[in-house]
């Protein structure tokens, strides 16, 4: 899901600047700036992220929560991120166009609470290099696919061919959703399938 609203009249650019992307410092202020405002709302700020769109600069930001995060969510902090934005002047002169979104089944499972929100999903993760060189031992593979029963701060519990196995997020790379048509994932969408 996802959202978009423009921001900052058009004014003339001061002689001899051009608009261009926000560099590295730009966006840990932006992301300093946003994080408490995002938290305020129940949600987690996942990902910002500026470039130039011709004389505009796009800001993408990305926010989820535990519940998940709804269209009337979306619209909720896209008022709340750009009245922070426009009342500190954080973009500037440059026009700017934010677009606030969630991040899709595509977003890699790299923290704990990535995992938390799989929960009920099927999943697929390398194993790191040192469970990796367990495989040989216990013929398990260098990649793990199982579907997510819990998450904690450490750990994650998969289901993997009929039998639970935990896994430290040290043991694991970054996991990926895997789509499945037509199973419900229990407590998403009310119960509603994947692809729908």
């Amino acid at each position: 899901m996802h959202g978009s609203s423009r921001h900052s009249p058009p004014r003339p650019a001061a002689k001899g600047s051009t608009p261009s992307a926000a560099g590295p410092a730009d966006v840990q202020q932006l992301i300093r700036l946003l994080e408490p405002v995002v938290r305020a709302m129940g949600m987690d700020l996942e990902n910002v992220r500026i470039t130039a769109t011709g004389r505009r600069r796009l800001l993408r930001v990305v926010v989820d929560a535990d519940r998940g995060v709804s269209l009337d969510d979306i619209t909720l902090i896209s008022r709340a991120l750009s009245a922070e934005l426009d009342a500190n002047g954080a973009m500037g002169e440059t026009p700017y166009t934010l677009e606030v979104s969630s991040p899709g089944v595509d977003r890699p499972l790299t923290e704990p609470r990535h995992w938390r929100r799989a929960a009920g999903r099927l999943v697929r993760a390398p194993l790191a290099a040192r469970s990796a060189a367990r495989t040989d031992k216990t013929r398990r593979p260098a990649t793990i696919e199982g579907r997510v029963l819990a998450a904690s701060d450490h750990a994650v519990l998969l289901e993997v061919a009929g039998e639970q196995h935990e896994y430290g997020y040290g043991e694991l790379g970054p996991g990926k959703i895997l789509l499945e048509f037509g199973h419900a994932v229990p407590g998403a969408d009310g119960g509603k399938t994947d692809g729908h």
